[in-house]
């Protein structure tokens, strides 16, 4: 475990001590007035971007205008009144306290490493496409080879699940893949059936998977060091009825988009063109979950995550996650049906708000159709509805290499200012 820094708790304290006397000292309590100004402004930029994605025609074009028109007049009127620098310095010391705090702190867990004994009989799957060529790139065919692997290059056509099953039976000891996180969730699946330790080669296009597992998406090669020496860990896997992820499940909106032919070629275009109808037509889906305990319905997207995310995410942007191993789901739904609630997103996730954040055990998705689309970390799916989505704890032995990149990052946690504070003046007390 990370120790705390008074250092930097020290930092992040006076820096936001300055973001609020900084406007306090220019403009006195009306810099109140100057802050509620600005929040409305972020408000109607919100109701702006609903405008724009769930209408067409000449709503559109003014929810262009509006999402553009009120950020510009709010920062005209802080040039005017003269107090655009300081509403600019106060922001830069809000970030640089939110970022001085969240690595002020202990990182609160480290996922336990085991050594790890050589493999004997390796196999890895490759997807020469993936990634735009990375594995032909990288020469990861030949460094894989050379480090003793038997390598399976990937044709498009082969059954990936079978391949894995095909190799375990032929005596592999160790399952990997050099390609997307939707071919590492089917192999680590064969993995944690057999179990038996898996390793990534992040060979993809984003890669999120090797990312939370510290691995560097710039060289893929450097992940083959965990054969010789690597460490293991014990992590979680999701499911989403039967089917594994390592990542996320989304359903709603994002989940129906992907299914168009031509979103693959023209996302942008395809997607102004559908979500008109997906979130204000009369057939919009709408679906329903019951995470745990906790009912929600009425909801144009979900997002079901292997672990919490550290912040609010959308499926096709997803945040970092700070531990695979918690045992839990992370839950994000969202839930715009007007333009009064997409401007209260601007308050920020919540439990009666527009976006909503949980965690839980067992998420239970379902809606007033049979069947409901999916994307299965980025893999176009549709399951029987209900789906039923759970965690397996510990399901999953990853190899990773001794030497690799910090497992998370400041920014995508939430401040704890109670104990950043208890940090800095317990520094200060100590003789």
């Amino acid at each position: 475990m990370r120790e705390g820094s008074p250092g930097r708790a020290r930092l992040a304290v006076l820096a936001l001590l300055g973001s609020i006397l900084v406007p306090l000292v220019t403009a006195g309590l009306r810099s109140v007035l100057w802050v509620l100004a600005g929040i409305a402004a972020l408000a109607l930029a919100a109701v702006g971007v609903w405008w724009i994605l769930a209408h067409t025609g000449v709503v559109r074009v003014l929810g262009l205008v509006l999402a553009l028109a009120a950020p510009a007049a709010v920062l005209a009127l802080y040039a005017a009144a003269g107090m655009l620098w300081a509403v600019c310095l106060s922001l830069a010391l809000w970030a640089l306290a939110l970022a001085a705090a969240r690595s002020a702190l202990p990182s609160g867990h480290t996922a336990s490493e085991r050594t790890a004994t050589t493999p004997r009989h390796p196999w890895v799957l490759m997807n020469p496409r993936s990634g735009g060529g990375k594995v032909g790139r990288f020469d990861l065919v030949d460094r894989a080879r050379a480090a003793g692997c038997r390598v399976t290059l990937l044709d498009g056509d082969q059954d990936v699940t079978e391949l894995a099953r095909r190799a375990v039976a032929e005596g592999a000891d160790l399952l990997a893949v050099a390609g997307g996180d939707g071919t590492q969730a089917l192999v680590a699946e064969v993995a944690a059936r057999h179990d038996l330790p898996f390793l990534v080669i992040p060979a993809g296009t984003r890669n999120h998977f090797a990312l939370d597992l510290g691995l560097d998406r710039d060289d893929p090669a450097a992940a083959l060091e965990a054969l010789a020496e690597g460490v293991e860990l014990r992590i979680d896997l999701g499911y989403a009825a039967d089917r594994v992820f390592v990542n996320n499940a989304s359903f709603g909106t994002y989940a129906f988009v992907v299914t168009d032919p031509a979103y693959r070629d023209a996302k942008a275009r395809t997607t102004l063109r559908t979500l008109p109808g997906l979130l204000t037509g009369e057939d919009a889906p709408r679906l329903r979950a019951r995470a745990d305990r906790t009912h929600i319905d009425g909801l144009q997207a979900l997002l079901v995550s292997n672990n919490p995310y550290g912040r609010a995410v959308d499926a096709a942007h997803p945040g970092r996650r700070g531990r695979l191993d918690s045992g839990l789901l992370g839950v994000v739904c969202v839930r715009v049906g007007n333009a009064a609630q997409a401007a209260r997103l601007v308050r920020g996730p919540g439990s009666g708000g527009a976006l909503i954040r949980l965690s839980a055990a067992t998420v239970v998705v379902e809606a007033d159709t049979d069947t409901l689309p999916a994307g299965i970390d980025g893999e176009h799916v549709v399951l029987p509805s209900p789906v039923v989505c759970r965690i397996a704890p510990g399901a999953l032995r990853v190899r990773v290499p001794r030497r690799r990149l910090r497992t998370s990052r400041a920014g995508d946690g939430a401040a704890d200012w109670p104990g950043v504070v208890r940090l800095a003046l317990s520094s200060l007390r100590t003789p």
